[in-house]
């Protein structure tokens, strides 16, 4: 057991070598001392110890391993990875992105406590504060997402948390993070923990440790596995929360299975040559979408026409593969007939896997702070890995067949 391998994020990295994404996915997290290129896969619960002195901790060979969820080659080459991309002191992961952000959130509050949460956040995050931390007495305040510095005057004497997301996972509205992180930093040693779910963006195309951050969480059920087939969430964390979120994960027994972690492992390796093409496409696509005469608007951060377009041009490096539309005003029948004929794009939850998805989305039902105003329905796209003219191509056919609907 002593001699097991151990993740390390740079040991295949020469010094001075690049440190440019795609060698980071392709080489961190590899085991020292391990001759081959994947990890093993490590099915375990109980792990044997050479001694009672061992198992108590008290030997010159202290244990590498002492039971299955608290770590494993498997895992610690997939943390390896993970903190490595995000420049964090320590990762933990759970079994979904949805886990990730409660763990998160549940890590760094209590009875009595305050958060603070964006208005536009991920449905489920909103679910977490309005149900479990209700109930355990933990008030929430949702905040308008361009609040910026602004932050400080909401922020009350119990206030232990912001919790940002960028973009806004249905509308796209995208806060300024630098902004407000700065803002608080002034609150010295009363300043909340910063949380964020980064899904949209990964590490890849924002940093959220580097911009003032303290945990940033992915569903890593999306681009980090990017093929649908297994589910997963992480947090990443900065020294201000490393401690209370390693503690509250491993206090409430989370874990991830050992294949679900492998195939993030493995589809970490082609995340950045992925990310690359979702971008090209779903670019293109919201462009042309702009030229149709049955839509309003186009919600894509990295459109000029976007709202919130200098924030995305200053702090972001890319766009991933996720953006809505807005059509103009149209009757149920007209969206269904436009959604429902679509042959490749599927109609269904979660993204970031290689397939095209649409959903019609209804932000009004889970908006409190800034109610959503729009005339017109909202469909979400996730654009996938197909081909971007067999995908306008179909959308195109769509958008006729909704133009005849009364």
């Amino acid at each position: 057991m002593t001699d097991s391998p151990k993740a390390s994020p740079d040991c295949d990295v020469a010094a001075g070598a690049p440190a440019a994404p795609m060698t980071r996915l392709a080489h961190a997290g590899r085991l020292d001392g391990s001759p081959f290129v994947n990890p093993p896969v490590i099915h375990a619960s109980t792990v044997l110890f050479d001694s009672v002195a061992q198992m108590k901790g008290k030997s010159a060979t202290p244990a590498r391993y002492t039971y299955g969820r608290r770590g494993t080659p498997t895992s610690d080459s997939l943390e390896g990875l993970i903190t490595e991309i995000e420049g964090a002191v320590g990762t933990v992961f759970t079994p979904s992105g949805a886990s990730a952000c409660a763990l998160g959130l549940m890590s760094v509050v209590g009875a009595g406590d305050h958060v603070l949460v964006m208005d536009g956040v991920y449905g489920p995050t909103r679910n977490a504060c309005e149900g479990v931390l209700k109930r355990f007495g933990v008030e929430t305040t949702y905040f308008d997402t361009h609040v910026g510095a602004g932050i400080v005057d909401l922020v009350r004497p119990n206030t232990r948390a912001v919790f940002l997301e960028s973009p806004a996972s249905l509308t796209f509205e995208m806060p300024d993070v630098p902004a407000i992180t700065t803002a608080l930093d002034g609150l010295g040693d009363t300043r909340p923990v910063v949380l964020m779910d980064n899904t949209w963006a990964t590490p890849l195309y924002f940093a959220p440790l580097a911009h003032g951050v303290d945990v940033s969480i992915m569903a890593a059920t999306k681009y980090v596995v990017g093929h649908s087939d297994a589910l997963i969430g992480t947090l990443a964390c900065g020294p201000r929360a490393w401690k209370q979120v390693k503690t509250t994960h491993g206090d409430l027994g989370m874990w991830t299975g050992p294949d679900d972690m492998y195939l993030a492992l493995r589809g970490a390796r082609t995340m950045a040559v992925r990310l690359a093409q979702h971008q090209r496409s779903a670019l293109a696509i919201a462009r042309w979408l702009e030229t149709r005469p049955e839509v309003a608007r186009v919600l894509h951060p990295a459109l000029p026409s976007h709202p919130d377009h200098a924030i995305w041009k200053r702090d972001f490096t890319g766009a991933s593969g996720l953006f809505s539309f807005e059509l103009k005003p149209c009757s149920f029948e007209a969206v269904a007939a436009f959604l429902d004929g679509l042959e490749l794009f599927g109609l269904g939850y979660s993204w970031g896997g290689f397939e095209s998805l649409a959903i019609l989305a209804e932000p009004a039902a889970i908006r409190t702070a800034v109610p959503w105003s729009a005339t017109g329905p909202l469909v979400r796209l996730q654009i996938g890995l197909e081909d971007t003219d067999d995908l306008l191509a179909d959308l195109a056919r769509g958008l006729d067949r909704l133009a005849v609907q009364p």
